[in-house]
């Protein structure tokens, strides 16, 4: 899908995600996000790195890589390790 989130507020962000965790459960979403909050709770990351698979795993898994390019991502954007699985359990 191509992301929407780069042009809505925080309040439709958060009702198309919640529609997304609810109606697409059980289906593989590809999500290019400009927005690192809105894909903390997926099952799995794939951060890409010029054109190249850098990292690829569990938010929780790259967030404890402390030298990862996605655990620099979340530390500029004020994400904690609380963060990604208050974030997981919504979308569990």
């Amino acid at each position: 899908m191509d992301f929407y989130a780069a042009s809505v507020d925080y309040e439709t962000d958060s009702k198309i995600q919640n529609t997304i965790a609810n109606e697409f459960k059980e289906r593989t979403i590809l999500c290019i996000a400009h927005r690192l909050r809105t894909i903390i709770g997926y099952d799995r990351i794939c951060v890409m790195d010029a054109g190249t698979i850098a990292e690829f795993d569990t938010p929780a898994n790259l967030f404890s890589m402390s030298d990862g390019i996605f655990c620099g991502m979340c530390e500029r954007s004020s994400i904690t390790l609380d963060d990604i699985l208050l974030a997981s359990k919504h979308t569990a």
